[in-house]
């Protein structure tokens, strides 16, 4: 497990955009993710991640996700199913040269299919980027 100060814990929390109190739902755990991101994600909401089984409203989703995980459009639609409107899917992969690297254009190819957009994408973690994606504006 990569261990990470209070102060970079925080600062991973705040880049996700959490704040005390809200409900992050999370897809996806393997031994593989970053721990110090899940702590630092629980000390920040103040709440423990909820698993995918978890049926009531959500603020947040946090899905890690990897080359060979099957259909990340699913996943995304799994995740829609409790988030609160206007909430927010993380899709969290492992950075670019890492096993399991999934590319922006295959993301941004699901998150489209499942009435999502690709708003931004940084480095979150040792070995995992942090692609947001938001619902897609309503016609006027």
């Amino acid at each position: 497990m990569v261990s990470t100060s209070g102060s970079e814990a925080d600062s991973a929390a705040a880049r996700l955009g959490l704040v005390p109190g809200q409900v992050v739902q999370e897809f996806g755990w393997a031994d593989d993710v970053d721990e110090s991101l899940r702590v630092s994600i629980e000390t920040t909401t103040g709440n423990e991640l909820v698993d995918e089984d978890y049926d009531d409203v959500t603020d947040v989703v946090v899905v890690w996700w990897r080359e060979d995980d099957g259909d990340l459009t699913d996943a995304l639609v799994d995740a829609l199913t409790v988030l609160e409107d206007g909430g927010v899917v993380w899709v969290l992969t492992p950075k670019q040269g890492r096993p399991g690297h999934v590319g922006h254009s295959d993301i941004e190819e699901a998150a489209t299919t499942a009435g999502l957009h690709a708003t931004s994408t940084f480095v979150i973690a040792d070995g995992w980027s942090a692609t947001r994606l938001g619902t897609r504006a309503r016609g006027r």
